[in-house]
């Protein structure tokens, strides 16, 4: 599409005296466009948006400033339409990049086209009203009339929302969880303290109130060899297995009334052997040496025997 252009007289390069009144409504629209300004012969093409457009013009920012009074040629790129808006338009004002133009010769299907695609947004603003909430309570109608007293001025009916606050069985269930959920911790917590308490005692090997029991009777190997249970072997330690060594570590132990044992003391031996004897000397297990009939604490001597 050619474009035809006047170039303004001096008088009116800066400022247009012709009163003009805007003949159709606006729409703000979101566009691209192009303003093609003849400038001594030559084509000048300067980029911008639409801000607002009708079917009598257009307002838009441009990337340079053009003179009131010129004749330019428009083309804007609506959103959703596969051709381009291509029509005259005279500058009616510019302010900071801001300018304001008439369209002429505009066709009555580009007018169509325009009114189609501005009815658009319009559409959109008219979003459907929201319900209210569940617990929101609605207000008798009130109608307040003051024509006696402010000059016959009345007021319509009006609808007041006021949330109400939920049933009492909600919150009461509420806190029923949170109770469960703080009495489930505590009893998690007690059954853990039990747990990693029992263990320890386990892993130690003996009951802490009778650490400190005095033995009430000695009794030989040979005699406590007969009474064994339960009986663990050693560690055959890796230093001793690379240098081939053997050896006997002797043990003195003190036997609890239930048969576990209380307190082991390494006695003689080579000190790479104490250790994993003593380890395994705790988690051997006897049956209740008897005094007349009755458990008593005892003390005894282990060998034990390592070789390679």
């Amino acid at each position: 599409m050619q474009y035809s252009f006047r170039m303004p007289k001096p008088s009116e390069s800066r400022v247009w005296n012709q009163i003009s009144r805007r003949q159709s409504a606006r729409y703000r629209v979101q566009a691209r466009l192009d303003v093609t300004v003849l400038r001594s012969g030559v084509p000048d093409t300067v980029p911008g948006r639409v801000v607002d457009l009708g079917a009598g013009g257009v307002a838009a920012m441009l990337a340079r400033e053009v003179v009131p009074g010129e004749s330019v040629g428009v083309e804007i790129q609506l959103p959703g339409s596969s051709q381009r808006l291509r029509t005259r338009g005279f500058v009616r004002h510019h302010n900071k990049l801001r300018c304001g133009m008439e369209f002429v010769g505009l066709s009555d299907d580009q007018k169509a086209e325009i009114q189609k695609f501005t009815r658009r947004p319009k559409a959109q603003t008219d979003l459907p009203a929201k319900p209210l909430p569940a617990n929101t309570k609605k207000i008798k109608p009130i109608s307040a009339d003051t024509s006696g007293s402010n000059g016959g001025l009345k007021s319509g009916p009006s609808k007041i929302a006021v949330p109400v606050a939920g049933p009492p069985s909600a919150n009461l269930r509420k806190r029923g969880w949170i109770f469960l959920l703080a009495s489930g911790a505590v009893l998690l917590a007690v059954l853990w303290w039990r747990w990693d308490r029992g263990w320890q005692e386990l892993e130690s090997g003996f009951q802490p109130s009778e650490v400190n029991v005095r033995p009430e009777a000695h009794v030989s190997a040979d005699e406590m060899q007969k009474l064994i249970t339960h009986r663990v072997d050693p560690e055959y330690p890796e230093a001793g297995r690379a240098a081939h060594q053997q050896g006997v570590v002797v043990l003195d132990i003190i036997i609890g009334r239930e048969g576990t044992v209380l307190n082991v003391k390494p006695v003689s031996g080579l000190d790479m052997f104490t250790e994993p004897a003593t380890e395994a000397l705790r988690w051997w297990r006897f049956q209740p040496y008897r005094v007349n009939g009755r458990p008593v604490v005892v003390e005894t001597t282990v060998a034990v025997e390592f070789k390679p």
